[in-house]
């Protein structure tokens, strides 16, 4: 590893390091970055803005939590069955947004096809 420098952005300054690659393409997490955000066991990867960013999995059924727990105690689960079920659909987010996404990246592509707004909605009349 290389030696720390630090970036300021937003007025705080966050520490930068320049780290190794091995000719697997594997680097080592300093691990103060590590435990600064939380990584536990699986991180996700992907590019933005030229820029690969690795960031913690979080796979607790995030936004939608509230809504799930609503509707399933609606449908009468309680105790230990509505945690259980909460579990069962939690896991379910992550696949389905992906596969929201790969649908909406091949209409955008012109590699699917779509509906328009009145199609899916209906009219207003």
């Amino acid at each position: 590893m290389y030696p720390a420098a630090s970036q300021v952005k937003g007025g705080v300054s966050m520490p930068k390091k320049r780290i190794a690659v091995s000719g697997k393409r594997q680097i080592t997490l300093p691990v103060e970055f590590f435990n600064q955000v939380g990584i536990d066991t699986e991180v996700e990867c992907y590019v933005q803005s030229g820029a690969i960013v690795i960031r913690p999995v979080r796979e607790s059924g995030g936004e939608f939590a509230e809504q799930i727990l609503a509707d399933l105690i609606s449908q009468g689960f309680d105790g230990q069955n509505l945690l259980e079920k909460f579990k069962e659909v939690s896991r379910k987010i992550r696949p389905a947004v992906e596969n929201l996404l790969e649908e909406a990246d091949a209409i955008a592509a012109g590699k699917a096809p779509y509906d328009t707004m009145e199609g899916v909605f209906g009219s207003e009349d």
